[in-house]
C-alpha cells in the first residue's frame, strides 16, 4: 500500500470516527424504547428524567422508514415532546403491506394507513410519559396521512407537513397547520403550501408568516428551509427549528434545546466508508495478468451503448407489471434485465469473430468477489440501517431480493465488460449511467401514469451510481476482472431496490 493510500485511509478512518461520535452522541440524555403496535414497529424518544409531555406522531414518507425521522424525533425530545416514530404499512420491517392501488388516494391504501395511525396513537397515548396532548408530522406522503388523521380526530392540536401534498385541506381544518418545504424541492409542493395557507391570509401568503391564530386553531405558516431538496429537507436545521417552533407556539412550551443538525456528521461518515474503499482495494487479489473486457473505443462503442438506452423503454412500454409484491420493483427489475440483455445483444453483434479475453471464475476471483460485495453491503449497510433508512430484509423481504437479483445481475456485468479492457472509451463508464437515468426518464414519460413514482428514486440512484461508480473503478484496475465489480454492484442494487420500495398486495 502506497503512501497516499495509508495518508488516505488515515482521513477515512477519521472522518468515519467523527461521524460515529457525533452521531452515537445524538440521543445523550435520551430515553430511546422500542416497541410494537400490532405488526407496526414504533420506536418512543423523550428526554431521561423529563415531566410529561405532548406526544407527537411522526410518520415518513413513499419508501422511507422510520430512521429518515430520527432527526425530527430527536429534536422534539429534547425540548420536552415525547416523539414517536414507526414504520409505515409495507415500509422498513413492517411485515404487513400496503393494499391497494397506490394512484388512487381515496380507494388506495389510504384508510388502512389512518387506521394504522390511529393504532400508534392510541398506544403513544398509554405511554406513562404523555400528558394527554397529541400532534402529528409527516414527509410527503404521509403529510396527506396525519392531516387526515388531525380531521377526524379533534384532539389533535397541531400538524406539520413536510413536502406537503393533501387534497382535503379546508380553511378551518386541520387545526393549526405548518407546511416546510425544501427550498430546492419541485415548485408544485411550494405552490401547495401556498395554497392552503392562502386559505387564511387575506391576500398572498409569505413564507415565515403566521396567519390566523393558535387561539382557534386556525394558524398556518409555511417555511423554506433554504438548499433542501425532498430528501435533504428532513435534515435541515432549518426544518428541525421550523417544527419546533411551531409545536412551541401551540403547546405553550418553551423548549430550547440544539435542534438535531446532523448533515455534516452523516457525511463525513458515508464520505469516510467511500474513501476507505480506495486503499482496501489495492489489498483485492489480482485475478486476471491482463485487463478483461470489452475494450470498444468511442467509435464502437456508442452505438452498443445508445442501443439499450432508446430500445428499453420502447420494449417495456406495454409490459405488464405487478408480479412482484413491491411498489415498482418489477418494473426496475425488467428494466434493468432488459437493458443487460440488450447491452450483450449488440456488443456480441459489435466484437462478432474478435478474440476477445474470455472471463474465468477461479479462487481470486470468488475470494475478490465475496470481499468486495461484504463491502458494498455491509460498510454501507449498516449505518444506512441505524442512522437513516432501513437497509437489512424481514423475511418478506428475501424472495424479492433475489427476483430484483436477476434483473440487476445482467445489467452490472454487461455494463462492466462493455466499459472496460484494453482501448476502452475514455468516460464510457460514466456515460452508461447517464444513458440508463436517461432510459429510465424516457420510460416514466412514456407511462406517467404508472411510473411517476421512479421520478423520486432517479436521483437516489445517480447517488448510487456515483459511490458504486468508484468503488468499480478501483477494483477492476487492482482485480483486472471487470466482473468482480459487476457482481458486488448487482448484488448492491438489487438490496437497496429490495429494502426500501413498499411491498403492496391488490
Amino acid at each position: 500500500m502506497t503512501s497516499f493510500r495509508i495518508i488516505a485511509a488515515a482521513i477515512a478512518l477519521a472522518c468515519i470516527a467523527f461521524g460515529l461520535w457525533r452521531l452515537e452522541g445524538a440521543t445523550h440524555g435520551l430515553v430511546v424504547t422500542r416497541m410494537q403496535a400490532g405488526d407496526t414497529p414504533v420506536t418512543v424518544f423523550r428526554a431521561e428524567g423529563s415531566a410529561k409531555g405532548p406526544v407527537v406522531l411522526i410518520a415518513h414518507g413513499f419508501a422511507g422508514s422510520q430512521q429518515l425521522m430520527q432527526p425530527f424525533a430527536i429534536t422534539l425530545a429534547r425540548n420536552g415532546y415525547v416523539a414517536v416514530t414507526y414504520d409505515s404499512l409495507g415500509h422498513g420491517r413492517n411485515p404487513e403491506p400496503m393494499r391497494g392501488d397506490i394512484t388512487k388516494v381515496e380507494e388506495g391504501p389510504t384508510p388502512r394507513l389512518l387506521a394504522q395511525v390511529g393504532e400508534v396513537a392510541a398506544l403513544a397515548k398509554t405511554l406513562p410519559e404523555s400528558d394527554g396532548r397529541i400532534a402529528v408530522l409527516g414527509h410527503s406522503m404521509s403529510s396527506d396521512i396525519v392531516v387526515r388523521f388531525a380531521q377526524a380526530h379533534p384532539e389533535v392540536a397541531a400538524v406539520v407537513a413536510v413536502s406537503m401534498f393533501s387534497p382535503v385541506v379546508t380553511p378551518t381544518s386541520p387545526k393549526n397547520l405548518a407546511a416546510i418545504d425544501g427550498a430546492a424541492e419541485f415548485g408544485m409542493l411550494h405552490d401547495e403550501a401556498r395554497r392552503v395557507v392562502g386559505m387564511v391570509s387575506s391576500g398572498a401568503a409569505e413564507p415565515g408568516v403566521i396567519y390566523g391564530s393558535f387561539a382557534d386553531g386556525s394558524a398556518r405558516r409555511f417555511t423554506l428551509s433554504p438548499g433542501a431538496e425532498h430528501i435533504g429537507v428532513l435534515y435541515s436545521a432549518a426544518s428541525m427549528e421550523a417544527a419546533l417552533d411551531w409545536l412551541n407556539r401551540a403547546f405553550g412550551m418553551s423548549g430550547s434545546a440544539p435542534v438535531e443538525d446532523r448533515g455534516i456528521a452523516i457525511a463525513a461518515l458515508f464520505f469516510g466508508v467511500t474513501l476507505l474503499a480506495w486503499p482496501l482495494a489495492s489489498l483485492l487479489p489480482r485475478v486476471s495478468p491482463m485487463p478483461l473486457g470489452a475494450g470498444l473505443p468511442w467509435r464502437r462503442f456508442w452505438p452498443v451503448a445508445v442501443a439499450p438506452a432508446l430500445l428499453t423503454p420502447l420494449i417495456l412500454w406495454k409490459m405488464p407489471t405487478g408480479f412482484l409484491p413491491v411498489v415498482l420493483g418489477d418494473y426496475i427489475a425488467m428494466h434493468f434485465a432488459c437493458y443487460g440483455l440488450v447491452t450483450l445483444a449488440a456488443l456480441w453483434i459489435a466484437t462478432r469473430g474478435e478474440g476477445i479475453a474470455r472471463p474465468s471464475v477461479n479462487v481470486a476471483f470468488i475470494v475478490a468477489a465475496a470481499l468486495v460485495a461484504a463491502y458494498s453491503i455491509l460498510a454501507f449497510g449498516l449505518p444506512l440501517d441505524r442512522y437513516v433508512l432501513s437497509f437489512f430484509p424481514i423475511a418478506e423481504r428475501l424472495p424479492l431480493l433475489f427476483a430484483v437479483l436477476g434483473g440487476t445481475i445482467l445489467f452490472f456485468l454487461a455494463d462492466e465488460w462493455l466499459t472496460r479492457g484494453h482501448g476502452a472509451a475514455t468516460g464510457g463508464y460514466p456515460a452508461t449511467k447517464a444513458l440508463f437515468l436517461s432510459s429510465l426518464a424516457l420510460a416514466v414519460a412514456l407511462n406517467f401514469g404508472k411510473l411517476f413514482f421512479l421520478i423520486l428514486i432517479i436521483p437516489i440512484i445517480f447517488v448510487f451510481f456515483v459511490i458504486y461508480g468508484l468503488f468499480s473503478g478501483w477494483v477492476n484496475r487492482r482485480t483486472n476482472d471487470p466482473l468482480v465489480a459487476g457482481l458486488a454492484n448487482a448484488l448492491a442494487f438489487a438490496w437497496a431496490i429490495a429494502v426500501t420500495f413498499p411491498l403492496v398486495r391488490p
